[in-house]
């Protein structure tokens, strides 16, 4: 997974990630230095869980000057074009853009209400009850103004703790591309079955 997203990072002009990992620190850390093939790594290891938003603020030094930053959800397998997630996160001006797909079991997902202008108008994390199956896809361009919405406590996590403060803030771009979230044996059996590989085709903005 993490080769696949190295290829996606260099293939969309993404030169300098962080890796947050919380166990096998050490085999993370051998493969980032066989594999990084040019790509700037920091690798951010938590001996307790920070959260997803956690790590985001335990870091906000290293994005707190970028105009924009991505948060990839390292269990997510795709093909997305980033370059046009970003141009339109570019042209709506909002705290962050969550990239939405569509899903058979929306209970185990972050589940979106959007208008019919792109904007987020209702996040619930994992409810019991979805009101659609359109979800977030672990895909996601924040601003640095999204760090002041993460509270202070630990753990803290983007889907149940950020994610809900900021809607009416928020736009969403529909991912069309393959994309799946491995997370479970199911879905990282169908993956295997799935998944088309990275095309050749390079793809700059």
């Amino acid at each position: 997974m993490l080769q696949i997203w190295f290829a996606l990072c260099r293939r969309y002009g993404i030169d300098e990630v962080l890796i947050n990992v919380h166990v096998h620190g050490d085999a993370i850390c051998k493969f980032i230095e066989e594999n990084k093939d040019g790509l700037k790594v920091r690798l951010s290891e938590e001996t307790a869980l920070l959260g997803s938003a956690g790590t985001i603020r335990a870091n906000r030094d290293w994005v707190t000057k970028e105009r924009s930053f991505w948060i990839f959800y390292a269990d997510v397998l795709t093909t997305a074009n980033l370059n046009q997630m970003l141009i339109f996160h570019d042209s709506r001006g909002q705290i962050a853009t969550i990239g939405v797909y569509e899903v058979p079991d929306p209970s185990r997902c972050g589940v979106v209400q959007v208008d019919d202008n792109g904007v987020v108008r209702d996040f619930v994390e994992k409810p019991q009850a979805p009101m659609g199956n359109l979800v977030f896809s672990g895909l996601m361009l924040a601003t640095p103004d999204l760090l002041d919405v993460i509270a202070d406590t630990s753990p803290v996590d983007l889907g149940f703790h950020v994610l809900p403060q900021i809607v009416g803030r928020m736009a969403a771009y529909r991912i069309s591309d393959f994309l799946i979230d491995i997370g479970t044996l199911e879905t990282y059996q169908a993956a295997q079955m799935t998944w088309p590989g990275l095309s050749q085709r390079q793809t700059t903005r």
